[in-house]
């Protein structure tokens, strides 16, 4: 798998269509348009996955703010799951994020169950609960995979 700076608008269009048609968004209720401007917002560092070429999945990183480090979205296209791709590409976020972070963030849905035991196995720990945060009825974990605290923290 190739990662590589998301810079092409088509790549956007495809990461967008990916959140569309896939959980959390979907049971979330959320729409193209809206998600299209997730995967454009400022400030964010953006990267696009491809196996022998072809699009597999995207990261959307937050490093700025209280919570740097925070994987703010990770989607992987359901043809390539099951491979370990998906571990591959959170290994490439952690390891970006450490580079100046001691800790990285995510949240996953409550119903997300699939994705909770994906988290765990991979050391993340739950840290909070956001109930009611983006919709109604369900509730965000907070997950943190920490090396140390901030204050002292050399990469």
């Amino acid at each position: 798998m190739d990662i590589t700076p998301l810079t092409e608008p088509a790549d956007e269009i495809a990461c967008a269509d990916l959140m569309a048609a896939s959980d959390p968004w979907r049971t979330l209720g959320y729409e193209h348009a809206g998600l299209l401007r997730t995967v454009r917002l400022p400030g964010r560092e953006r990267y696009v996955a491809r196996v022998d070429g072809v699009f597999a999945g995207f990261l959307l990183l937050n490093l700025q703010g209280t919570f740097a480090g925070y994987i703010q979205t990770v989607g992987l296209a359901p043809a390539f799951r099951g491979r370990g791709l998906g571990e591959q590409l959170l290994a490439f976020a952690e390891q970006r994020i450490l580079r100046d972070h001691p800790n990285v963030f995510l949240c996953v849905s409550s119903f997300n169950q699939a994705a909770r035991r994906f988290y765990a196995r991979l050391g993340y720990e739950q840290v909070g609960e956001l109930t009611d945060f983006l919709v109604a009825g369900h509730s965000e974990f907070l997950l943190r995979k920490t090396v140390g605290p901030i204050r002292g923290y050399r990469p």
